[in-house]
């Protein structure tokens, strides 16, 4: 397992510097935070498990509907929020009242955390998991060990 999270961490990295282009997932070339989880499920499995609809930059937050929650159950592995890992995919509500739209990768546990993202106007970073960020998390994922 902890083979598993190296090689998630470090497939992020690899994307680290890619400019942020919405609906994008072009390792070097543009990717957001979606982008960027299904670059790291291409390096890691091959094909993705589904192709994302188009998406506006307000992913549903008009209709309420929690679209990339709901997709990150369908194939990611929810955990509990309280056990942080390497190689966790986490799930971001903005701000309170707002639907859950943001990913991104935990690469570092312990007294100083981090995390790999991609936002608008800025390219994919590695970022301190600050105490901000952390109170934005609302559900934590891992990516299977295998996918059939």
């Amino acid at each position: 397992m902890e083979l598993h999270r190296a090689r998630v961490v470090a497939e992020a990295r690899r994307w680290i510097g890619t400019p942020y282009v919405h609906q994008a997932a072009a390792l070097g070339a543009g990717t957001d935070c979606l982008g960027l989880i299904r670059g790291v499920w291409r390096g890691l499995y091959g094909a993705e498990p589904e192709q994302p609809p188009a998406y506006s930059m307000d992913w549903s937050e008009p209709q309420g509907y929690e679209l990339l929650w709901h997709a990150a159950c369908r194939h990611l592995v929810p955990k509990p929020m309280h056990v942080p890992a390497l190689g966790d995919v986490l799930l971001f509500r903005m701000r309170a009242g707002a639907v859950a739209k943001h990913l991104g990768i935990q690469s570092q546990t312990g007294a100083a955390p981090r995390f790999i993202h991609a936002y608008s106007r800025h390219s994919v970073v590695e970022n301190a998991l600050s105490e901000p960020w952390q109170r934005r998390i609302v559900a934590r994922f891992e990516f299977p060990q295998e996918v059939t």
